[in-house]
């Protein structure tokens, strides 16, 4: 199969080009009308397909559901809007539900599913903050146990590959460091950290922080918190909410400034709610949540924020036409350094010879017009 269009992004820019794919794989690069028989994109933007590392749900399923079927469905139609590689994310619960929720997901990569491509679990929670908890259930949250987490990674057959954690709350940095060192993303937030804890984290392998902005100590000039420490730290990986909600779009300018193009992460945080109807109410790690108008999840107890119905390719207009983020680091932030994050850069990201063929076909208003995930064209 052979694909073609006059703006195919390749390191950095658009050229003229068709991208050669086979067995699930892309083959070679050539010349733009190198070989007559191709499916000819015309003008449309061809870019790497998305990834997700933090998403909860969609279509009515919650990764905490523990659902084969519902996780099926949502691999299998989350590629509508450009999605070729997911993180499934759970939210803090009891270890019972946890445990089945980590299980589930090792047991439908096991069996086999259709569409993006199931990357790991995120595991947000329990580990968390009570003050930043933001929509996290207060009475399942926990002191972070090295022992503890090997038992979930053990039901989840090794597929945890974040872990969201208030690291300030770890003792001795203990699961800071043994995620860490056993390949494991340590993402702070949810967290109380001060910038100097923050740094400590960091010095024990933490390399990421979880939605910027949301759940975490915010930035003052004298006491710069873990804002502040997220844009001062800039070869740490940092999480962001991209729907102009959850953060105002100035604010997304200013931390793409700080970090620059290769360590930002635009994520979804989605919950199941997504893809349904404005007002719908959804139980979420157990209280009551509403779609807004503007499509962000409310708890309906506190009215407070508690995730989004973002879709990515919005995400990516909302970057580039409202908070003004370049082109390259805005469309970074959904595929090259995600696939960084997870050490999975020798095969997702970009548009290279080697690479898996997760591609998404751009309108100019940021539609998908098809998407492929490992050379398969998507319906």
């Amino acid at each position: 199969m052979i694909l073609q269009s006059k703006r195919v992004w390749i390191s950095g820019q658009f050229i003229p080009a068709q991208i050669e794919i086979e067995e699930g794989k892309i083959k070679a690069i050539h010349n733009y009308g190198a070989k007559a028989e191709c499916e000819d994109y015309g003008n449309e933007r061809i870019v790497p397909g998305f990834i997700d590392i933090h998403t909860h749900g969609a279509y009515k399923f919650d990764t905490n559901d523990a659902n084969p079927e519902g996780l099926r469905n949502w691999m299998k139609n989350i590629t509508h809007e450009g999605v070729t590689g997911i993180c499934p994310t759970t939210i803090t619960q009891s270890k019972e539900v946890l445990t089945k929720a980590v299980e589930n997901v090792a047991k439908v990569v096991e069996e086999g599913y259709e569409g993006a491509e199931i990357l790991g679990i995120h595991f947000e929670g329990p580990y968390l903050d009570m003050v930043y908890k933001g929509a996290q259930p207060e009475q399942y949250i926990l002191a972070p146990t090295v022992e503890e987490f090997k038992h979930y990674q053990e039901h989840a057959k090794g597929l945890i590959k974040v872990i969201t954690m208030a690291c300030e709350k770890d003792e001795d940095f203990a699961l800071t460091r043994y995620a860490s060192e056993n390949g494991v993303l340590v993402s702070i937030g949810h967290s109380a950290a001060t910038y100097e804890e923050a740094l400590m984290a960091v010095a024990n392998g933490a390399n990421s922080m979880t939605h910027i902005f949301n759940g975490m100590t915010p930035f003052h000039h004298r006491n710069p918190g873990l804002v502040g420490a997220a844009m001062r730290f800039r070869d740490v990986f940092g999480e962001v909410i991209c729907d102009g909600c959850h953060s105002n779009v100035n604010s997304l300018n200013n931390l793409y400034a700080a970090k620059g193009r290769d360590y930002t992460i635009m994520i979804t945080d989605s919950l199941m709610a997504k893809g349904c109807p404005i007002g719908s109410k959804f139980l979420f790690g157990g209280n009551e949540i509403e779609i807004y108008p503007d499509g962000s999840a409310h708890l309906t107890s506190t009215k407070g924020l508690a995730g989004s119905t973002l879709r990515v390719n919005e995400g990516l207009r909302i970057l580039v036409e409202e908070a003004m983020v370049p082109f390259d680091a805005a469309l970074n932030s959904c595929t090259i350094n995600p696939a960084r994050a997870l050490k999975l850069d020798n095969r997702k990201g970009k548009l290279c010879s080697g690479y898996d063929a997760d591609i998404v076909v751009l309108d100019d208003a940021y539609q998908v017009v098809q998407t492929y995930a490992r050379g398969l064209k998507q319906k």
